[in-house]
């Protein structure tokens, strides 16, 4: 049988802690679908979403609820395989009936359960920087997006390093799409991309890459590597003296590799982040002292535990205000352009077009002894490029993701 539940709240109906002075007619349960992966190629980056959900519902049941109805979490472990997030997602929307779905690592997972999402008319969060483009009424998505992160990455690398850059990227529809931001941006600013390479998942061994970055001499490497194996990259470079300035949207800030490897494999590292534990602010402050009140073996607190928390308090702030849990009603909530909240990383907001979430984008630069400093921070980055490209879910719902080579018709 799969190993599948991290608790016993799904299958006892056991529900975090209560305080709410709800009645009789309205202290119904709202029901939250998690899926993450708890084990597999991807956990160390995803067990601290499933954890950030957590203590979000913990707090706002312990605040009364959400209009008086308790939060229950039916939590499943998708082990960072495709096919369980299909599995599981069937299984929660139909059998649990959640009201809403918290769900998915990779682009993958997200692309192998969307469309049954928009099958069952479920409404799902996915809380996960990615390569962005999807335009899909049945999502909010919470992580960061291109715009958000390339935009403002690229260039600050060009400037600074110079024009020459190298790409390596995990070869599925996250490494594919990220590299095509890339490269726009490098020709946009004058730079040459002289390699590029596409990593399957789940490979190890670097000998050759390595060599080819050695022989393209570039001024900026642009790392894109998604899981435990791939992360294997930077010791092996670190090895072989490689001291190309690194960039990347998905490293440091998702698997705080310069936490888990040895000083100085990720030195000159420039990551564009959302959230890591090392934003020093009484809000971020804050946020730890509580998250490790309760988790206080957690390794790190990540940009993806930081969008998941978020994530929650949005939800309930939606339905308090739509009065509802059905996605039409909520949407009509999401579509006023008001929808905030203060989070550790500061004030975000849903737009109303894309469903994406604007942030606080922090340049994130770890040092020869992998501690990090912040050279730069942008406030307020705004998710455009889908609603300045003709996504408008507030007028239709094409249900598809788009690319800059791809991007939406205009609505008329």
């Amino acid at each position: 049988m799969a190993r599948h539940l991290i608790s016993t709240l799904a299958v006892l109906g056991i529900l975090l802690p209560f305080s709410g002075l709800a009645t009789a007619q309205d202290k119904t349960p709202i029901k939250l679908g998690v899926l993450e992966d708890q084990s597999g190629d991807f956990a160390v980056a995803t067990i601290g979403k499933v954890h950030g959900i957590q203590l979000a519902a913990e707090e706002i049941n312990a605040a009364g609820g959400i209009d008086g109805r308790p939060l229950e979490l039916v939590v499943y472990d998708t082990q960072s395989d495709n096919t369980r997030y299909q599995e599981f997602m069937r299984r929660v929307l139909q059998r649990d009936k959640v009201d809403a779905v918290f769900a998915g690592f990779s682009s993958a997972s997200r692309e192998a359960y969307r469309p049954i999402v928009n099958q069952f008319d479920g409404f799902a969060f996915y809380n996960n920087q990615y390569e962005g483009g999807v335009c899909d009424a049945n999502m909010v998505i919470t992580g960061a997006v291109p715009e958000q992160q390339f935009s403002t990455l690229i260039p600050y690398m060009m400037e600074k390093y110079g024009k020459k850059v190298y790409t390596i990227a995990a070869d599925y529809n996250f490494g594919q799409i990220s590299a095509e931001w890339v490269r726009n941006i490098v020709k946009e600013n004058g730079g040459e991309m002289v390699g590029e390479e596409f990593i399957p998942l789940g490979v190890s061994q670097f000998s050759q890459t390595i060599q080819n970055i050695q022989t393209a001499k570039p001024d900026v490497l642009v790392t894109l590597l998604v899981g435990t194996a791939q992360a294997s990259y930077y010791e092996q470079a670190g090895a072989a003296n490689l001291k190309v300035p690194m960039a990347s949207s998905v490293n440091v800030g998702q698997g705080y590799e310069h936490k888990r490897f040895k000083a100085p494999s990720l030195a000159n590292m420039y990551a564009t982040v959302n959230y890591i534990e090392e934003v020093d602010t009484p809000a971020s402050k804050a946020f730890i002292e509580k998250w490790h009140k309760k988790f206080p073996s957690e390794p790190y607190i990540n940009q993806e535990a930081e969008n998941s928390y978020s994530a929650v308090h949005l939800y309930k702030q939606m339905v308090e205000r739509a009065k509802s849990t059905k996605r039409e009603d909520i949407r009509k909530v999401i579509a006023q352009g008001d929808v905030c909240f203060d989070a550790p990383e500061g004030k975000v907001c849903i737009d109303p077009k894309s469903q994406h979430m604007s942030h606080t984008i922090f340049l994130a630069h770890v040092k020869e002894d992998h501690s990090i400093d912040f050279p730069k921070v942008w406030q307020d980055v705004k998710p455009y490029w889908l609603g300045d490209a003709g996504c408008d879910l507030t007028k239709s719902d094409p249900s598809a993701q788009y690319t800059p080579s791809n991007p939406p018709v205009a609505a008329e």
